[in-house]
């Protein structure tokens, strides 16, 4: 609510507070329903792999659009938490349409204090995985419960968006695994931890400098050498009067629709586990259940 007011925001139109029980439920339970402004230009990867002639210009001017919005959440002190191109859909279909954020549900204000280890892969900063690597070993008494909790800032959302302009001007991630898993496999942590990665000449031959300075720039291990969202938005790539008309392979990499479910399934693993982990499930005592199917047994045993 406090966000939704910016252009590239995704607005909240209204919400309920109503008592809703779902199929698998036994009783109804009191939620929360958000009415959102509808976006019917979908995803961005999804528009740009329609988009045979994506070019750099118009991945600058993407880029430019979600640095806005994000400076308006980190002008509120508000860390998104989940910036990755799920959450970034066009408003419509048509060629100019703005590109906006949503999905708050990981957001938090930032007090100096954000330790949770959400993210989802590919596009999570080091600094979250040090903080889940932390919060695991403390779970499992490797190492004592520290009095001062490891703690991360608003700018794990700085490196997100590093990682999805490398996405958007190449076709794949800065960082990744050959060997897929529900967790991040140890070599795809450690080229995280470390900010190893390449521009191979293939595909970034033809992409200009200052994008890749960008990336550079964004891809700090050390938050605080990390460019903020302010050096983005004046940073040159962004405010270049360039042609940069030069077409991007990213358009045909995601075509591959192998390689993209693949990815999609990755982050879906990911989230279900982040959203499930803390739920204790309790099994109601057996001659206490009012089950059809339990009492035809009963009947006949």
């Amino acid at each position: 609510m406090m966000c939704a007011t910016h252009p590239n925001i995704v607005q909240i139109i209204d919400v309920y507070a109503n008592s809703v029980q779902f199929p698998h439920e036994s009783s109804p339970r009191a939620r929360l329903l958000i009415v959102m402004e509808m976006m019917e230009g979908g995803e961005l990867f999804h528009r740009i792999s329609q988009h045979r002639h994506f070019t750099e210009k118009q991945a600058s001017q993407v880029t430019k659009q979600i640095a806005l919005a994000l400076q308006h959440c980190h002008t509120l002190n508000i860390a998104h938490r989940d910036l990755k191109p799920e959450n970034l859909l066009f408003k419509d279909n048509s060629l100019d349409a703005p590109v906006k954020l949503c999905d708050f549900g990981f957001a938090k204000i930032d007090q100096g204090d954000l330790m949770t280890p959400q993210f989802t892969p590919y596009y999570v900063a080091p600094q979250v995985l040090e903080a889940q690597r932390r919060h695991q070993k403390e779970k499992s008494g490797i190492i004592p419960t520290s009095p001062t909790p490891y703690t991360y800032n608003k700018s794990c959302d700085l490196w997100s968006l590093g990682v999805i302009i490398y996405v958007m001007l190449c076709g794949y991630p800065p960082f990744y695994s050959k060997h897929h898993s529900r967790t991040i496999p140890k070599d795809m942590r450690k080229k995280i931890m470390t900010g190893s990665f390449e521009f191979p000449e293939e595909e970034w031959s033809q992409i200009s400098e200052m994008a890749k300075d960008i990336v550079r720039k964004l891809l700090k291990v050390k938050p605080e050498e990390r460019l903020t969202i302010e050096g983005v938005l004046d940073h040159p790539w962004l405010n270049s009067t360039e042609a940069l008309d030069n077409i991007l392979p990213s358009s045909q990499m995601m075509m591959d629709k192998a390689m993209v479910a693949g990815i999609q399934q990755a982050h879906a693993e990911q989230l279900a586990n982040m959203r499930i982990q803390d739920l204790k499930v309790s099994l109601k005592p057996l001659h206490s259940v009012n089950n059809p199917i339990l009492r035809k047994r009963k009947l006949l045993g």
